[in-house]
């Protein structure tokens, strides 16, 4: 099966500072694939870059066999590659229905009425879909943290991604709602047909999700393969015991 997102040797520096360098690495259509390292490893770079946040400055970067490397954010979420952030980026005095409303692609034109209908309800839809229905009616600055990773969760599958990217969905969420979020995810995969690509610090979650699993250690890549794999990996290992 060809890549839905295929990153060939990527590399990007800041000044003298190498954050990532010559990174390879593939998600196949359909896949949930996890990204680990310790911190500083060059994670939340390589996301920016194939969400186009910063220029590479070496390499590729191909979505469904187009370079995006080239493209500015919008235009690489228009494609359908969509990315959330650690810390949570809500409307905070706006309801979680308008949140979700204001996250819809802009329509335009004599139809609008009838598709502002239909995102209204899709937009009822995915916060049940999440488990925050009744908070629909709510500020987004009342909910919990958990409950804003829901939200922006929800938020990101009101545009319709075909490959998401999830910066590490379960920092700050109470543990009992970790398994939930989880739970989620794989649904969202399983039932709404959208590729997962994820950072993810909480290593049981990571491991319980992903069907392989990608290791940054000082930007280079570490190790790449099953969960299992990746668990008795002595590379691994020794980078986030501080050892290489």
């Amino acid at each position: 099966m060809s890549a839905l997102l295929d990153i060939r040797a990527v590399s990007k520096r800041f000044g003298g500072v190498v954050a990532n360098e010559r990174i390879t690495l593939s998600v196949a259509p359909g896949e949930i694939v996890g990204l680990i390292g310790p911190n500083g490893s060059g994670k939340t770079t390589l996301f920016n870059s194939i969400a186009g946040q910063h220029p590479i400055d070496e390499g590729s970067i191909s979505f469904d066999g187009r370079e995006i490397s080239i493209l500015r954010v919008s235009a690489i979420a228009r494609l359908g590659l969509i990315r959330t952030y650690q810390q949570t980026r809500v409307f905070r005095r706006m309801t979680a229905l308008a949140n979700m409303l204001a996250s819809a692609p802009a329509q335009r034109g004599a139809m609008f009425r009838r598709l502002a209908s239909a995102e209204r309800d899709r937009a009822v839809e995915l916060l049940a879909f999440v488990g925050l229905a009744e908070k629909r009616l709510l500020p987004a600055g009342e909910l919990s943290f958990g409950q804003q990773k829901l939200l922006e969760f929800a938020m990101a599958l009101m545009c319709g991604p075909r490959l998401l990217l999830l910066d590490e969905p379960t920092a700050g969420i109470n543990p009992t709602l970790i398994n939930s979020l989880v739970e989620r995810l794989r649904r969202a995969n399983v039932e709404l047909g959208v590729t997962l690509f994820v950072i993810e610090h909480n290593m049981p979650a990571i491991m319980a999700l992903a069907s392989r699993i990608y290791c940054l250690a000082h930007g280079e890549l570490l190790a790449e393969g099953a969960p299992e794999a990746i668990r008795n990996d002595p590379r691994v290992i020794d980078a986030y015991l501080g050892a290489r």
